[in-house]
Protein backbone atom coordinates (compact mmCIF):
# COMPACT_ATOMS: atom_id res chain seq x y z
CA UNK A 1 0.00 0.00 0.00
CA UNK A 2 2.81 2.52 0.40
CA UNK A 3 4.13 2.15 -3.26
CA UNK A 4 0.90 4.14 -3.35
CA UNK A 5 1.49 7.62 -3.71
CA UNK A 6 -1.50 9.18 -2.92
CA UNK A 7 -1.66 6.66 0.63
CA UNK A 8 1.48 7.98 1.46
CA UNK A 9 0.54 11.48 1.60
CA UNK A 10 -2.61 10.37 3.11
CA UNK A 11 -0.54 8.71 6.06
CA UNK A 12 1.30 11.68 6.22
CA UNK A 13 -1.49 13.86 6.67
CA UNK A 14 -3.71 11.92 8.99
CA UNK A 15 -0.09 11.33 11.21
CA UNK A 16 0.28 14.79 11.38
CA UNK A 17 -3.23 15.55 11.98
CA UNK A 18 -3.87 12.93 14.68
CA UNK A 19 -0.66 13.99 16.37
CA UNK A 20 -1.79 17.49 16.80
CA UNK A 21 -5.26 16.57 18.48
CA UNK A 22 -3.22 14.44 20.46
CA UNK A 23 -1.12 17.29 21.77
CA UNK A 24 -4.19 19.29 22.11
CA UNK A 25 -6.39 17.12 23.89
CA UNK A 26 -3.07 16.03 26.34
CA UNK A 27 -3.18 19.77 26.99
CA UNK A 28 -6.85 20.10 27.85
CA UNK A 29 -6.65 17.55 30.46
CA UNK A 30 -5.47 14.25 30.57
CA UNK A 31 -8.81 12.39 30.10
CA UNK A 32 -8.87 14.19 26.62
CA UNK A 33 -5.71 13.44 25.73
CA UNK A 34 -6.11 9.43 26.22
CA UNK A 35 -9.37 9.92 24.60
CA UNK A 36 -8.13 11.43 21.78
CA UNK A 37 -5.07 8.74 21.27
CA UNK A 38 -7.74 6.00 21.31
CA UNK A 39 -9.58 7.53 18.79
CA UNK A 40 -7.26 8.69 16.54
CA UNK A 41 -5.24 4.70 16.88
CA UNK A 42 -9.00 3.25 16.55
CA UNK A 43 -9.85 5.46 13.22
CA UNK A 44 -5.82 4.60 12.08
CA UNK A 45 -6.35 0.70 12.69
CA UNK A 46 -10.28 0.91 10.66
CA UNK A 47 -8.90 2.60 7.83
CA UNK A 48 -5.82 0.41 7.81
CA UNK A 49 -7.70 -2.47 7.64
CA UNK A 50 -10.47 -1.46 5.18
CA UNK A 51 -7.90 -0.40 3.05
CA UNK A 52 -6.04 -3.62 3.45
CA UNK A 53 -9.20 -5.31 2.14
CA UNK A 54 -9.81 -3.55 -0.85
CA UNK A 55 -6.28 -3.88 -2.02
CA UNK A 56 -6.50 -7.54 -1.60
CA UNK A 57 -10.07 -7.31 -3.70
CA UNK A 58 -8.30 -5.33 -6.49
CA UNK A 59 -4.83 -7.35 -6.21
CA UNK A 60 -7.23 -10.31 -7.28
CA UNK A 61 -8.82 -8.56 -10.06
CA UNK A 62 -5.60 -7.89 -11.22
CA UNK A 63 -4.69 -11.61 -11.35
CA UNK A 64 -7.60 -12.88 -13.08
CA UNK A 65 -6.99 -9.51 -15.29
CA UNK A 66 -3.61 -10.98 -16.07
CA UNK A 67 -4.59 -14.95 -16.34
CA UNK A 68 -7.41 -13.62 -19.02
CA UNK A 69 -4.19 -11.88 -21.30
CA UNK A 70 -2.41 -14.63 -21.09
CA UNK A 71 -5.55 -16.93 -22.78
CA UNK A 72 -6.27 -19.13 -18.98
CA UNK A 73 -9.22 -20.80 -19.92
CA UNK A 74 -10.52 -20.14 -16.21
CA UNK A 75 -12.15 -16.78 -15.67
CA UNK A 76 -13.77 -15.44 -12.12
CA UNK A 77 -14.23 -12.36 -10.31
CA UNK A 78 -15.45 -13.04 -6.86
CA UNK A 79 -18.33 -10.44 -6.01
CA UNK A 80 -18.52 -7.96 -3.55
CA UNK A 81 -20.82 -5.43 -1.44
CA UNK A 82 -22.26 -2.65 -3.39
CA UNK A 83 -19.96 -0.08 -4.10
CA UNK A 84 -17.34 1.57 -6.18
CA UNK A 85 -15.67 -1.50 -6.19
CA UNK A 86 -18.35 -3.55 -6.99
CA UNK A 87 -18.94 -1.22 -10.02
CA UNK A 88 -15.49 -1.58 -10.62
CA UNK A 89 -15.46 -5.66 -10.59
CA UNK A 90 -18.29 -6.27 -12.11
CA UNK A 91 -17.30 -3.68 -15.58
CA UNK A 92 -14.07 -5.66 -15.72
CA UNK A 93 -15.72 -8.97 -15.41
CA UNK A 94 -17.55 -7.66 -18.89
CA UNK A 95 -14.67 -6.30 -20.33
CA UNK A 96 -12.81 -9.70 -19.60
CA UNK A 97 -15.73 -11.96 -20.89
CA UNK A 98 -15.66 -9.65 -24.08
CA UNK A 99 -12.26 -10.33 -24.73
CA UNK A 100 -12.53 -13.84 -24.07
CA UNK A 101 -14.98 -14.02 -26.72
CA UNK A 102 -12.94 -12.19 -29.11
CA UNK A 103 -10.06 -14.40 -28.70
CA UNK A 104 -12.87 -17.32 -29.52
CA UNK A 105 -13.73 -15.93 -32.46
CA UNK A 106 -10.39 -14.99 -33.84
CA UNK A 107 -9.58 -18.37 -32.88
CA UNK A 108 -11.89 -19.62 -34.86
CA UNK A 109 -11.42 -17.44 -38.10
CA UNK A 110 -7.76 -18.45 -38.19
CA UNK A 111 -8.72 -22.27 -38.22
CA UNK A 112 -11.21 -21.31 -40.76
CA UNK A 113 -8.59 -19.66 -42.53
CA UNK A 114 -6.41 -22.54 -42.73
CA UNK A 115 -9.22 -24.87 -43.89
CA UNK A 116 -9.97 -21.86 -46.68
CA UNK A 117 -6.40 -22.00 -47.66
CA UNK A 118 -5.86 -25.52 -47.41
CA UNK A 119 -9.27 -26.43 -49.51
CA UNK A 120 -8.12 -23.30 -51.97
CA UNK A 121 -4.75 -24.91 -53.23
CA UNK A 122 -6.42 -28.67 -53.27
CA UNK A 123 -8.81 -26.51 -55.66
CA UNK A 124 -6.26 -24.81 -57.64
CA UNK A 125 -3.68 -28.03 -57.59
CA UNK A 126 -6.14 -30.14 -59.70
CA UNK A 127 -6.10 -27.85 -62.81
CA UNK A 128 -2.56 -27.10 -62.80
CA UNK A 129 -1.70 -30.62 -62.44
CA UNK A 130 -3.82 -31.31 -65.29
CA UNK A 131 -2.24 -27.80 -67.65
CA UNK A 132 1.34 -29.80 -66.73
CA UNK A 133 0.61 -33.16 -68.03
CA UNK A 134 -1.12 -31.80 -71.29
CA UNK A 135 2.56 -29.46 -71.74
CA UNK A 136 4.14 -32.54 -71.26
CA UNK A 137 2.27 -34.49 -74.19
CA UNK A 138 2.38 -31.20 -76.16
CA UNK A 139 6.11 -31.23 -75.95
CA UNK A 140 6.26 -34.91 -77.04
CA UNK A 141 3.50 -34.76 -79.49
CA UNK A 142 4.07 -34.34 -83.09
CA UNK A 143 0.09 -34.71 -84.65
CA UNK A 144 -0.99 -31.31 -85.33
CA UNK A 145 -4.64 -32.56 -84.73
CA UNK A 146 -4.41 -33.77 -81.39
CA UNK A 147 -1.86 -30.62 -80.75
CA UNK A 148 -4.75 -28.59 -80.90
CA UNK A 149 -6.84 -30.73 -79.01
CA UNK A 150 -4.21 -30.21 -76.01
CA UNK A 151 -4.08 -26.71 -76.35
CA UNK A 152 -8.24 -26.43 -76.59
CA UNK A 153 -8.41 -28.05 -73.57
CA UNK A 154 -5.33 -26.33 -71.68
CA UNK A 155 -8.08 -23.18 -72.44
CA UNK A 156 -10.46 -24.64 -70.91
CA UNK A 157 -8.38 -25.67 -67.91
CA UNK A 158 -6.94 -21.71 -67.81
CA UNK A 159 -10.96 -20.28 -68.28
CA UNK A 160 -11.83 -22.69 -65.16
CA UNK A 161 -8.90 -21.75 -63.36
CA UNK A 162 -9.71 -17.96 -64.16
CA UNK A 163 -13.45 -18.50 -62.62
CA UNK A 164 -12.12 -19.61 -59.58
CA UNK A 165 -9.97 -17.20 -58.81
CA UNK A 166 -12.77 -14.72 -59.61
CA UNK A 167 -15.04 -16.30 -57.31
CA UNK A 168 -12.94 -16.83 -54.48
CA UNK A 169 -11.77 -12.84 -54.76
CA UNK A 170 -15.18 -12.63 -54.48
CA UNK A 171 -15.99 -14.40 -51.41
CA UNK A 172 -13.05 -13.15 -49.58
CA UNK A 173 -14.28 -9.05 -50.37
CA UNK A 174 -18.11 -10.62 -48.71
CA UNK A 175 -16.29 -12.45 -46.19
CA UNK A 176 -14.74 -9.08 -45.29
CA UNK A 177 -17.66 -7.05 -45.76
CA UNK A 178 -15.70 -4.12 -47.81
CA UNK A 179 -18.98 -4.76 -50.81
CA UNK A 180 -21.22 -2.14 -50.91
CA UNK A 181 -24.30 -3.37 -52.34
CA UNK A 182 -26.19 -0.43 -54.61
CA UNK A 183 -29.82 -0.50 -53.58
CA UNK A 184 -32.34 -0.10 -56.16
CA UNK A 185 -35.15 -1.01 -57.55
CA UNK A 186 -35.11 -4.19 -60.32
CA UNK A 187 -37.46 -5.06 -62.86
CA UNK A 188 -37.37 -8.90 -61.93
CA UNK A 189 -37.52 -9.82 -66.04
CA UNK A 190 -35.00 -8.01 -66.54
CA UNK A 191 -32.92 -9.76 -63.81
CA UNK A 192 -33.96 -12.91 -65.58
CA UNK A 193 -32.94 -12.43 -68.43
CA UNK A 194 -29.64 -10.19 -67.90
CA UNK A 195 -28.65 -13.54 -66.09
CA UNK A 196 -29.17 -15.89 -68.51
CA UNK A 197 -27.93 -14.01 -71.23
CA UNK A 198 -24.17 -15.86 -71.36
CA UNK A 199 -25.98 -19.16 -70.80
CA UNK A 200 -28.43 -19.17 -73.84
CA UNK A 201 -25.66 -20.33 -76.44
CA UNK A 202 -24.61 -22.88 -74.21
CA UNK A 203 -27.82 -24.14 -73.62
CA UNK A 204 -28.85 -24.23 -77.23
CA UNK A 205 -26.12 -26.42 -78.04
CA UNK A 206 -27.58 -28.60 -75.45
CA UNK A 207 -30.81 -28.58 -76.37
CA UNK A 208 -32.10 -27.59 -73.62
CA UNK A 209 -35.56 -26.28 -73.08
CA UNK A 210 -36.19 -23.16 -71.02
CA UNK A 211 -39.62 -21.89 -69.95
CA UNK A 212 -40.14 -18.53 -68.20
CA UNK A 213 -43.34 -17.34 -66.41
CA UNK A 214 -42.46 -13.95 -65.07
CA UNK A 215 -45.71 -11.53 -64.74
CA UNK A 216 -44.64 -8.08 -65.99
CA UNK A 217 -44.31 -5.67 -63.23
CA UNK A 218 -42.59 -7.46 -61.02
CA UNK A 219 -39.78 -5.12 -58.55
CA UNK A 220 -37.39 -6.62 -56.16
CA UNK A 221 -35.22 -4.53 -54.07
CA UNK A 222 -31.57 -4.93 -54.35
CA UNK A 223 -28.24 -4.88 -56.28
CA UNK A 224 -28.77 -5.80 -59.98
CA UNK A 225 -25.13 -7.06 -60.92
CA UNK A 226 -24.90 -8.82 -57.94
CA UNK A 227 -28.18 -10.64 -57.70
CA UNK A 228 -27.36 -11.19 -61.56
CA UNK A 229 -24.54 -12.89 -60.82
CA UNK A 230 -26.35 -15.17 -57.83
CA UNK A 231 -29.05 -16.12 -60.25
CA UNK A 232 -26.59 -17.22 -63.21
CA UNK A 233 -24.55 -19.18 -61.01
CA UNK A 234 -27.71 -21.00 -59.96
CA UNK A 235 -28.60 -21.33 -63.83
CA UNK A 236 -25.43 -23.08 -64.66
CA UNK A 237 -25.95 -25.41 -61.92
CA UNK A 238 -28.93 -26.61 -63.42
CA UNK A 239 -27.79 -26.56 -66.99
CA UNK A 240 -25.12 -28.74 -65.61
CA UNK A 241 -27.73 -31.02 -63.95
CA UNK A 242 -30.37 -30.98 -66.25
CA UNK A 243 -27.61 -32.70 -69.30
CA UNK A 244 -28.42 -32.73 -73.00
CA UNK A 245 -32.46 -32.31 -73.88
CA UNK A 246 -32.82 -31.23 -70.40
CA UNK A 247 -35.44 -28.90 -69.03
CA UNK A 248 -35.12 -25.69 -66.77
CA UNK A 249 -38.04 -24.05 -65.81
CA UNK A 250 -38.19 -20.43 -64.32
CA UNK A 251 -41.14 -19.32 -62.37
CA UNK A 252 -41.93 -16.19 -61.05
CA UNK A 253 -44.79 -14.90 -58.20
CA UNK A 254 -45.66 -12.33 -55.88
CA UNK A 255 -47.55 -11.65 -52.96
CA UNK A 256 -48.02 -9.04 -50.30
CA UNK A 257 -44.63 -10.38 -47.82
CA UNK A 258 -42.94 -11.45 -50.30
CA UNK A 259 -41.07 -11.82 -53.84
CA UNK A 260 -40.31 -15.47 -54.99
CA UNK A 261 -38.37 -16.82 -58.03
CA UNK A 262 -38.00 -20.87 -58.80
CA UNK A 263 -35.96 -22.14 -60.71
CA UNK A 264 -36.62 -25.86 -61.52
CA UNK A 265 -34.25 -28.60 -63.90
CA UNK A 266 -35.00 -31.91 -64.85
CA UNK A 267 -32.11 -33.39 -63.45
CA UNK A 268 -31.11 -36.03 -60.99
CA UNK A 269 -31.75 -34.06 -58.33
CA UNK A 270 -30.12 -34.40 -54.71
CA UNK A 271 -28.95 -36.93 -52.23
CA UNK A 272 -30.77 -36.65 -49.04
CA UNK A 273 -27.23 -36.59 -47.17
CA UNK A 274 -26.32 -33.77 -49.70
CA UNK A 275 -29.49 -30.94 -49.11
CA UNK A 276 -28.01 -29.92 -45.49
CA UNK A 277 -24.67 -28.87 -46.89
CA UNK A 278 -25.64 -27.78 -50.79
CA UNK A 279 -24.52 -24.18 -49.48
CA UNK A 280 -21.15 -25.00 -47.52
CA UNK A 281 -18.21 -23.70 -48.93
CA UNK A 282 -16.26 -26.69 -51.11
CA UNK A 283 -19.14 -29.09 -50.87
CA UNK A 284 -19.66 -31.12 -53.48
CA UNK A 285 -22.71 -33.53 -53.49
CA UNK A 286 -22.52 -37.04 -55.14
CA UNK A 287 -24.63 -35.76 -58.50
CA UNK A 288 -22.08 -32.86 -58.82
CA UNK A 289 -20.41 -32.28 -61.86
CA UNK A 290 -16.73 -32.96 -62.22
CA UNK A 291 -15.91 -30.11 -62.80
CA UNK A 292 -17.34 -28.68 -60.14
CA UNK A 293 -15.77 -26.29 -57.59
CA UNK A 294 -18.42 -25.98 -54.62
CA UNK A 295 -17.74 -22.30 -54.61
CA UNK A 296 -21.19 -20.91 -57.31
CA UNK A 297 -23.71 -22.18 -54.80
CA UNK A 298 -21.91 -20.99 -51.66
CA UNK A 299 -21.27 -17.61 -53.28
CA UNK A 300 -25.19 -17.29 -54.51
CA UNK A 301 -26.29 -17.73 -50.54
CA UNK A 302 -23.93 -14.76 -49.70
CA UNK A 303 -25.02 -12.55 -52.46
CA UNK A 304 -28.70 -12.96 -51.77
CA UNK A 305 -28.67 -13.42 -47.60
CA UNK A 306 -26.63 -9.81 -47.36
CA UNK A 307 -28.93 -8.43 -49.35
CA UNK A 308 -32.05 -9.49 -47.31
CA UNK A 309 -33.25 -12.01 -49.29
CA UNK A 310 -33.40 -16.11 -48.38
CA UNK A 311 -32.62 -18.76 -50.60
CA UNK A 312 -33.25 -23.01 -50.65
CA UNK A 313 -32.88 -25.89 -52.18
CA UNK A 314 -34.77 -29.02 -52.35
CA UNK A 315 -35.62 -31.76 -54.62
CA UNK A 316 -38.73 -31.56 -56.94
CA UNK A 317 -41.86 -33.60 -56.30
CA UNK A 318 -41.96 -35.04 -59.84
CA UNK A 319 -38.19 -35.04 -59.87
CA UNK A 320 -35.06 -32.34 -60.59
CA UNK A 321 -33.88 -29.91 -58.03
CA UNK A 322 -35.60 -26.78 -57.44
CA UNK A 323 -33.99 -23.34 -56.40
CA UNK A 324 -36.07 -20.86 -54.39
CA UNK A 325 -35.07 -17.21 -53.83
CA UNK A 326 -37.23 -15.32 -51.46
CA UNK A 327 -37.06 -11.33 -51.32
CA UNK A 328 -38.51 -9.68 -48.63
CA UNK A 329 -41.04 -6.53 -49.43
Amino acid sequence: MLRNREFRQFVILYSVIAAGTVVLGFIINVAAGILSLSAAAAFGASFFLFTKARYKSIEQISDQIDLVLHNADHLYIGESEEGELSILQSEITKMTLRIREQNEALKKEKEHLADSLADIAHQLRTPLTSVNLILSLLENNSDENERKAFMRETEELLVRMDWLITSLLKLSRLDAGIVVFQWESIDVNNLIRTSLRPLLIPMDLHNIELQINAPAGMIIQGDSGWLSEAIQNILKNCMESAGENGKIEIICTDNPLFTEITIHDSGLGFENKDLPCLFDRFYRGKNSSAEGYGIGLALCKMIITRQGGTITAKNHPQGGAIFSLRFSK
